[in-house]
């Protein structure tokens, strides 16, 4: 049997991470059982006790301790639901114990907010990684060396996988049963639980709030300015030269604000908003072009379908419900 251990660290946890992917993996035993007679996965919750609100009661926990833990194959660290560090601080036995186990040989998983637990183990370092899109400013600023892909639901590499947020985390377990016991089993799980298995980004749903949680004035003017003139053709130089300095020290002050280049900001402003008249109007592909400062409609296509992970006409067709 393969151990798979749930961490559960100091913090205020998202039980809907926790408790729908074990689900999964207990329909996968479930298929198994059915198969072969007997369960795939020995599935284990190992950490600290926990007690914290949900709705208008009380959510309890009794956790084996991490000293007792056995060897796992598989480590999972649910998400956070606390904005001020996602449980790091609170959990350093619990990010050396996680470091201890994949040292030792097992694989390592974070679903939507762990993945900030996870980045402070150092595992993710030279990894792509993946978290809920609306945590994407602060993990950029706690961990701006790290290769952050909002737009992705799954990341996997040399045994560290990583989840988007949400809904995420179980496309995150499919891709991982998926991986051990095939694609029969995974779409048993999807089935039975009525998932989207094959969902692969998280771009469609993300809305840019624009990353303005720093302390640069001047760049937040020049942010404000962008999102005032989403008509233009804004360049990185007219930026500069509005800004009163250079394009150098404007583009390194930007990003360092940002942690995105001032051009690939004006391309996210731009979609964001072009995203919200695909939305909300009856507009058709060549308007919202021209209204987000576009011209060139092969360029608009381009940089739509890279941002909001489709293209414009099926963007939508999904999310309008005037048309």
């Amino acid at each position: 049997m393969k151990r798979v251990i749930f961490l559960i660290a100091d913090g205020v946890l998202k039980p809907s991470s926790l408790f729908n992917t074990i689900e999964i993996f207990e329909k996968a035993n479930e298929f198994q059982v059915q198969r072969t007679g007997k369960p795939y996965y020995d599935i284990r919750l190992a950490g600290t006790n926990l007690k914290q609100p949900l709705v208008n009661g009380l959510f309890t926990l009794r956790i084996a301790s991490l000293k007792t833990a056995d060897k796992a194959d598989l480590v999972i660290l649910p998400g956070f639901a606390e904005q001020d560090d996602f449980g790091i601080r609170k959990s350093r036995k619990a990010l050396d114990w996680v470091i201890e186990q994949y040292q030792a040989g097992a694989e390592v998983a974070s679903l939507c907010t762990g993945t900030f637990l996870l980045a402070a183990t150092g595992l993710l370092e030279g990894k792509p990684c993946a978290t809920h899109w609306k945590a994407e400013a602060y993990f950029r600023q706690l961990f701006p060396e790290l290769k952050l892909h909002t737009n992705k639901i799954v990341t996997d590499q040399q045994g560290v996988y990583t989840a988007g947020g949400a809904i995420s985390s179980l496309n995150l377990a499919l891709y991982i049963i998926e991986k051990y016991n095939g694609r029969e089993t995974a779409l048993y799980c999807a089935r039975v639980l009525q998932i989207d298995i094959d969902r692969n980004s998280q771009s469609p749903f993300i809305i840019f709030e624009g990353l303005k949680d720093h302390k640069d004035e001047a760049i937040r003017s020049i942010q404000k300015f962008i999102e005032q003139n989403i008509e233009d053709r804004l360049t990185v130089e007219q930026l500069a030269m509005l800004s009163a300095m250079d394009r150098i020290n404007f583009t390194r002050r930007f990003k360092k604000a940002t942690q995105l280049s001032p051009a690939d900001y004006i391309q996210r402003i731009k979609m964001e908003n072009a995203k919200r008249l695909f939305e909300s109007t009856g507009m058709q592909i060549n308007e919202v072009m021209y209204k987000v400062g576009y011209i060139d409609i092969k360029a608009f296509r381009e940089t739509f379908k890279k941002i909001a992970g489709m293209t414009p006409g099926d963007y939508r067709n999904k999310f309008n419900k005037i048309i």
